[in-house]
């Protein structure tokens, strides 16, 4: 599959994605007993969307002047919606973070180093997943369309996930952990197992990181299939995806303020997810421009929002 991405594009990339990561370790982890401000976390997910941004202005630049200037607006245009399209996705995804932390009561010096493998998690996955999908998608073309039924099935199942927490206190991950591991009921300084009378016992700690490295999964599953209906280059999937998690720690002190100010969040990425569907299924039949993908992802994501503004504040009147 023809990519953008040369050795050098690659190896900056990765480089400026863990000096990055570097930096967002070093500043959320200095003083875990204090909560971020509201402030400095809107700050920082401002620096983390203009680095996106900027990025995206550099692969233009570079592209417009190796290439053409048709392959740079359509690459841009790629990676700008494919963006877009995942920064939901990892809202709905700290959504998730926010329930599991409150079920479980985790404090708030615990949540950050938690949050830290959420992100980490997140990206090893994605990637993971990207890089296989890539290569079904060179071995068996009919994938892509089993990618696009997988994208329609996720936008009816997916503001079903987690979505109280009482489904929580049932869940399978739960059961199954208590069914075969002794799962203590008090934190104990931050370990995830402790030894007690001779026996290892799980922690809560240890509870939450596997709900949020399978959300983090679950989530992947519903992106990938949905970064392919935009892109196939690897470079584009990869750093679209890259990009949109860089912050997610800092985001996630703005949301759990705001959580409940985007109710219908969920129904507008199901929205999203249900249209790239559709876009996948009908490719060889319709070719629907990229920008017509990114317009549509705009107003669904803003009329969602929207409305979730307009009947919250109906039904606080």
């Amino acid at each position: 599959m023809q990519s953008i991405g040369t050795w050098w594009l690659w190896l900056f990339f990765i480089i400026l994605i863990l000096i990055v990561l570097s930096i967002d370790i070093f500043l959320l982890t200095r003083d875990n007993r204090r909560q971020i401000s509201l402030k400095s976390s809107c700050v920082w997910v401002i620096v983390w969307v203009v680095l996106a941004l900027l990025f995206n202005a550099f692969l233009w630049i570079y592209l417009s002047q190796s290439y053409t200037y048709k392959i740079a607006n359509q690459k841009a245009l790629e990676f700008f919606t494919a963006y877009l399209i995942e920064k939901s996705l990892s809202m709905d995804n700290i959504f998730v973070f926010i329930m599991i932390f409150k079920y479980f009561a985790i404090p708030m010096e615990y949540q950050r180093r938690l949050l830290l493998f959420g992100v980490l998690g997140a990206i090893f996955m994605r990637i993971i997943l990207i890089v296989f999908g890539i290569w079904l998608l060179n071995k068996f073309e009919w994938i892509f369309y089993f990618f696009g039924l997988l994208l329609i099935y996720s936008s009816f199942k997916f503001f079903t996930l987690f979505k109280s927490e009482q489904s929580l206190a049932d869940n399978f991950i739960l059961r199954t952990l208590r069914k075969f591991f002794p799962i203590t009921k008090t934190i104990s300084e931050g370990s995830f197992i402790v030894k007690k009378n001779k026996s290892y016992y799980l922690t809560p700690l240890f509870v939450v990181l596997v709900f949020i490295e399978v959300s983090d999964l679950i989530f992947a599953i519903d992106s990938i299939p949905a970064v392919f209906g935009i892109t196939r280059d690897p470079f584009i999937a990869c750093t679209s995806n890259a990009f949109a998690i860089l912050g997610l720690r800092a985001m996630y002190f703005i949301l759990a303020n705001i959580q409940n100010k985007f109710s219908y969040l969920n129904y507008g990425l199901a929205l999203i997810l249900g249209f790239i569907g559709v876009k996948m299924l009908v490719h060889n039949i319709i070719d629907i421009p990229i920008a017509v993908t990114l317009s549509v992802t705009v107003i669904i994501l803003s009329c969602s929002m929207m409305a979730s503004m307009i009947w919250k504040n109906t039904n606080s009147n």
